[in-house]
């Protein structure tokens, strides 16, 4: 699904160069639930915000679907993200003012669909998710794990190709860590969906397919799980 080849990126300061990553080469196949891990540095967030076309890479190529990602103008771009990819990061930047349905159903109304089916899609998956209860409920009402659940049902409500996860439990304790996880984990099994996730918990192993360790912008090492 997603090949990555020889992915390079490079940020200056001034004159300085700085290399965040040397050289990626790998591939995530559909339906893999896969682990970024590293030391802090290593570059995990930055190939992550390259999968997911939210920064250009500095050389090398970013196939997705057999789709040339670097070859899209900034309008394909845009769109391919919008139809194509969903995102969760620390942060759950829900709307304060909107209920948990329309903070969902927001990602869905952008693509034109009508109110009636995006309230639709979005009972769906905050049902799969265990949110039905809090459907009317506003964010500030909910604990930080039905916050982030709420951040996944909306990367979800478009059914996207490839679900992208910034250090999702970065800013909860282990209880609701867990239970986040536990609702990948059934969006992966039950929906087939695949997750690239950046994690720096050694615990957080246990739900992975396939862990990729970077260290120094580089490919350190790669295991399997089942």
């Amino acid at each position: 699904m997603i090949r990555v080849e020889n992915l390079k990126k490079t940020y200056y300061l001034g004159v300085v160069e700085v290399p965040a990553l040397r050289g990626i080469t790998f591939e995530v196949k559909r339906g893999d639930f896969l682990g970024l891990m590293g030391p802090s540095g290593s570059g995990k967030s930055t190939l992550l915000h390259l999968l997911g076309l939210i920064d250009d890479p500095t050389s090398g190529t970013i196939h997705i679907g057999g789709v040339d990602m670097l070859n899209l103008d900034d309008d394909e771009r845009t769109d391919y993200r919008l139809n194509k990819m969903g995102y969760i990061f620390q942060e759950y930047a829900l709307v304060p003012e909107l209920t948990v349905i329309e903070n969902v159903a927001l990602t869905a109304m952008a693509r034109g669909i009508s109110d009636a089916e995006s309230r639709r899609a979005s009972m769906d998956i905050l049902s799969t998710i265990g949110l039905s209860a809090r459907l009317n409920h506003l964010p500030r009402e909910l604990s930080g794990g039905e916050q982030q659940r709420v951040a996944i049902a909306r990367s979800m409500v478009n059914r996207p190709l490839i679900l992208f996860a910034d250090e999702p439990c970065a800013n909860l304790d282990t209880d609701n860590s867990k239970i986040v996880l536990d609702q990948f984990h059934t969006i992966n099994e039950e929906l087939g969906q695949t997750i690239v996730m950046v994690s720096h918990e050694e615990w957080h192993k246990e739900y992975f397919h396939r862990i990729v360790y970077l260290k120094d912008g580089r490919i350190d090492r790669e295991e399997q799980h089942s």
